[in-house]
């Protein structure tokens, strides 16, 4: 696997990411700049779907590095996040030395707790040394973890070591490239914030968002681009339930590419209704897609 370098200015970063169809406006790209130089996470905020756990997918692909996930939620520990014993296999190699009887027990003892059975979750695995160089980290919706585990991580996010009673302190042979989200369903603490390049990942603006949508969905008519960046906007401005608005504009663009459309029709709307909504409940749907109608009615009426 090719290995390439750590980008040596923020332009530089910037190419690196349109390179893979990551549009990153000149925040993003001297954020992740710092964070690479300085050997530091990269706390990446923001509503859903403003494209930040596309950043660190993005990063490993374009720099040839491992990519290790860990998807947070609600009462995660160490043994799902860091490592944990493989107990069954303990059992197994307990119960064969008893009938070894010229085996030790301290040998036994030892060998049951030796890295051989010892099952290395996604932030253990990404403090091993790799011939491809050191992996991404990607610590996605930390704010969904319990905040007893963010405290936990602030040891790994510091020093890059792990503290295994059994087996001692395991150290990075290489640091990591770390990159955390948070949809900020609760505050993340000030201590690990410190540790952290932080940067808050806004909705972008109408050209940048043009641009996203011509990078992730090509063959789209300009014209079309420019409607589906006007709708958007005018639902931002609704209290339309949902906010993964530039995720729901590549999926919808996608949709009217296949479905050969060359123009929004406010007439003809339910396949992009669906793919702005999703959600199956008569009352809400039919709500959400009466205020749909109506920006698109609105939006049909100011283009004509």
């Amino acid at each position: 696997m090719d290995t390439t370098k750590i980008p040596d200015s923020v332009e530089s970063t910037r190419a690196l990411l349109r390179k893979g169809k990551y549009v990153p406006d000149s925040g993003l790209a001297t954020a992740l700049f710092l964070s690479l130089k300085l050997g530091r996470p990269l706390l990446l905020e923001g509503r859903s779907g403003v494209g930040k756990s596309e950043l660190g997918l993005v990063l490993a692909r374009e720099m040839g590095r491992p990519l290790l996930r860990l998807q947070c939620h609600e009462g995660l520990d160490a043994s799902a996040a860091v490592y944990e014993w493989n107990y069954a296999a303990q059992m197994i190699e307990i119960r064969l030395a008893e009938h070894e009887k010229d085996r030790d027990k301290d040998e036994v003892a030892a060998d049951i707790f030796s890295e051989r059975f010892l099952v290395k979750r996604p932030i253990l695995q990404a403090l091993e040394e790799s011939d491809a160089g050191a992996p991404v980290l990607l610590i996605d919706e930390i704010d969904r973890a319990d905040e007893g585990f963010e405290a936990y991580l602030l040891e790994i996010l510091s020093d890059f070591q792990v503290s295994v009673p059994e087996l001692g302190t395991i150290r990075a042979a290489q640091r990591p490239i770390v990159v955390l989200t948070s949809n900020r369903t609760r505050e993340i603490h000030d201590a690990l914030k410190r540790r952290c390049v932080y940067h808050w990942i806004d909705y972008p603006d109408a050209a940048r968002e043009a641009e996203i949508l011509e990078f992730r969905a090509p063959g789209i008519a300009r014209r079309l681009t420019e409607r589906l960046d006007g709708l958007v906007d005018e639902l931002r401005q609704t209290e339309f339930r949902g906010d993964a608005f530039v995720r729901a504009a590549v999926d919808w663009a996608a949709t009217l590419i296949y479905l050969d459309r060359q123009e929004l029709d406010p007439k003809d709307t339910s396949a992009g209704i669906a793919q702005i909504i999703k959600n199956h409940q008569a009352g809400g749907a039919a709500a959400q897609a009466a205020t749909l109608q109506g920006v698109l009615g609105d939006l049909g009426e100011s283009s004509s």
